[in-house]
């Protein structure tokens, strides 16, 4: 039972390191050679599973397939040969070094079953291994250190199985306690292998191991180890206590549980723990993939946009694990916090002291330990501070904020004594890194509420055209009421018709001064049912009737439509009008209503005998809004708005136009 727990332990671990090396995304001969190897080697590990009573001619014929990959991929390492197997095979020392396995695999087919012969041979192969890892770890010269893990791996299981088979050679038989310990022993030494491939770089096999694993897996092992040792005392109480030893077993076992727990729930414990395998399992101090991850994630948060300076010096304290933080502004030589974490208020030897570091970052971007500053100044050589007032600062790290190279504020981060970290090459980097980020995010976030705000005021500004365009056609009717008062005072017709038109007028500019107070820039009234001949027939006898050539309105067809009516009737007018001034009086202005053939649309067609436009102008000017050749007479947004309003209602203004032989306004108004 003890054996089948060491290698199902051993097979799950090698099944593990196998499916690791099988998603590295590069190919190569070295992951090729590892992948067999490991195959191997976890094909070994079940092989006690696969048969119901392993034999020793079995159990040797797994070791020879497994001791075969592994010397190929020695011999591979001795010249640093990853780039074809057929070069690696076509020397002579590969096939020297694969004489002895293949000449065990093969002996029981040649009549050789002698088990003497057997295990002298898995001996000198244990041998063998050792003797290779010699010569490879002597020429590796600078790489040896990254080697070190594989040789201790191979080395380990190589003196193993050599006192194995050496032992079984003296008494001609394997005992079983070595049987039941190498699933265990190939296990323990599976952490040394894969440390080898991520350390060896000409291998290029880069497998990925998070973090948050190996801290899992340390803790479980840590678990494993504690319990054990407590059971043992539990044990030796219980042994040697007496009548009370059983009593005081259950109750130490308890206590344990309770301790255990205590300190898993502890986070000062499990960051020690995090901190260790950072230093001593680890090339990099942050593992970047994760740390970018959650940056980006609480960059991406909906509370950015609340608070985007709290965004901001939450993600740079998050990215290395620090508490306390203050965001801190410099603008006319004053401190302005903007957000803070844990620390709301700087007292003035901090305030002091930012204020000197300002005139420092105007020039340089330079990470500043306090620390460090306080026991290494000559590294700030060009930063002038008074270090009496360094003792009264509660913050370790200094991070300058820059918009487009100017100098615009600073970050000041502290962390807890399980948490704070050295300010080495490695953290300023990877702070620099996570600034840059952070700036980005900050100040894309300010050019946006400035772009923002800037379009609330375009939209004002194009309320305020629309208004004043419409306000001098409120004063173009009251100029032709004035112009005809003294000639049609007594006439009560014209009374009554000015008495209208200036009912008319007050409410155009009731509903333009409510735009202007509510900031609304939509003229859009309610839709109803309307007939385009009397929209249209009104327009022209009330606003367009006293100016020459005088417009005339032919009906072929017709059927009404729900729209806007006085939105129709401004662009009517802003069409017509426009028809009359580009034609000269003695010219014509005509207005054709039409239902398309096939039903769908209502067709206004405005032609005119005037000037006609060129083809460049209809396509680069005529619809530009505020573009008009009228000069102060005009704002050129009649034109633009007519077309807007057409599209907005799925319809089309569609133009065509000669120069000097006239044009023709089409409106298309969807009929449902």
């Amino acid at each position: 039972m003890i054996a089948t727990v060491g290698y199902a332990i051993s097979a799950i671990g090698y099944a593990f390191l196998l499916l690791l090396l099988l998603t590295v995304r590069k190919s190569g001969l070295a992951k090729y050679l590892l992948i067999l190897a490991t195959g191997a080697t976890c094909l070994w590990s079940v092989a006690p599973f696969i048969f119901s009573q392993l034999s020793v001619e079995k159990l040797l014929l797994f070791d020879n397939i497994k001791s075969l990959f592994w010397l190929l991929f020695l011999a591979s390492c001795l010249k640093n040969n990853f780039t074809n197997i057929i070069e690696v095979l076509s020397r002579k020392e590969t096939w020297f070094i694969l004489t002895l396995p293949i000449t065990a695999i093969v002996m029981p087919y040649l009549g050789i079953d002698k088990e003497s012969w057997r295990f002298l041979l898995q001996t000198v192969i244990a041998l063998e291994v050792l003797v290779l890892l010699e010569v490879i770890y002597r020429q590796a010269g600078e790489n040896r250190w990254a080697l070190k893990p594989l040789i201790l791996y191979l080395a380990v299981i190589s003196v193993f199985e050599f006192v194995t088979f050496a032992n079984a050679l003296m008494v001609e038989q394997i005992h079983i306690n070595y049987i039941a310990a190498r699933g265990y022993i190939y296990s323990a030494m599976i952490p040394f292998l894969i440390l080898a491939i991520r350390r060896v770089e000409n291998w290029g096999v880069e497998i990925y191991i998070s973090r948050d694993i190996v801290m899992h897996s340390t803790l479980l092992m840590v678990a494993g180890g504690y319990l054990f040792v407590m059971a043992m005392l539990g044990y030796a109480v219980k042994y040697l206590g007496g009548e009370w030893g059983a009593t005081i077993q259950v109750v130490l076992i308890a206590l344990s549980l309770a301790l255990l727990a205590t300190l898993f729930l502890s986070m000062s414990f499990r960051t020690k723990i995090k901190v260790f395998i950072t230093k001593h399992f680890f090339a990099n101090q942050f593992d970047y993939r994760h740390e970018w991850l959650k940056l980006t994630h609480c960059l991406n948060t909906k509370e950015s946009d609340e608070n985007v300076y709290a965004t901001a010096l939450r993600g740079l304290t998050q990215a290395i694990d620090y508490q306390t933080g203050c965001f801190i502004q410099v603008k006319n030589g004053e401190l302005k916090v903007v957000a803070n974490i844990e620390k709301p208020n700087l007292n003035e030897d901090e305030q002091s002291v930012l204020l000197e570091f300002s005139e420092f970052f105007k020039t340089k971007n330079w990470i500043v330990d306090i620390e460090e500053l306080r026991t290494q100044p000559y590294v700030y050589e060009e930063l002038k501070v008074n270090h009496g007032l360094l003792n009264g600062v509660s913050f370790q790290l200094v991070v300058p904020i820059y918009d487009d190279e100017e100098f615009w504020g600073m970050v000041v981060m502290q962390g807890s004594d399980n948490t704070s970290k050295k300010l080495n090459w490695e953290l300023r980097d990877y702070l620099t890194a996570v600034n840059a980020q952070i700036s980005n995010f900050l100040f894309h976030h300010k050019a946006a509420q400035e772009l923002a705000e800037n379009a609330q005021f375009a939209a004002f500004t194009r309320m305020s055209a629309f208004i004043v365009h419409d306000l001098k056609n409120v004063l173009a009717q009251i100029d032709l009421i004035l112009s005809n008062a003294e000639q049609h005072k007594d006439n009560p017709e014209f009374i009554a018709d000015t008495f209208e038109t200036l009912q008319h007028t007050k409410a155009r500019m009731d509903k333009m001064l409510h735009q202007l107070t509510e900031k609304n820039a939509s003229q859009d009234g309610s839709d109803s049912l309307v007939s385009l001949s009397e929209c249209i027939k009104q327009v022209v006898e009330q606003r367009c009737a006293s100016y020459l050539p005088a417009p005339s309105v032919l009906v072929s067809s017709e059927t009404p439509v729900v729209l806007d009516k006085d939105k129709l009737s401004n662009v009517i007018y802003h069409l017509v009008s426009n028809a009359q001034q580009a034609t000269s009086d003695d010219g014509k202005v005509d207005i054709g209503i039409e239902l398309s053939i096939d039903e769908r649309y209502m067709l206004i067609n405005i032609v005119d005998t005037g000037c006609g436009m060129s083809e460049d102008f209809i396509r680069t000017r005529l619809f530009k809004p505020f573009d008009t050749t009228k000069g102060n007479a005009g704002m050129g947004i009649g034109a633009f708005d007519a077309k807007a309003y057409l599209e907005k209602i799925g319809g089309q203004l569609l133009v065509q136009s000669k120069q000097q032989q006239g044009t023709t306004f089409t409106l298309r108004i969807p009929t449902s």
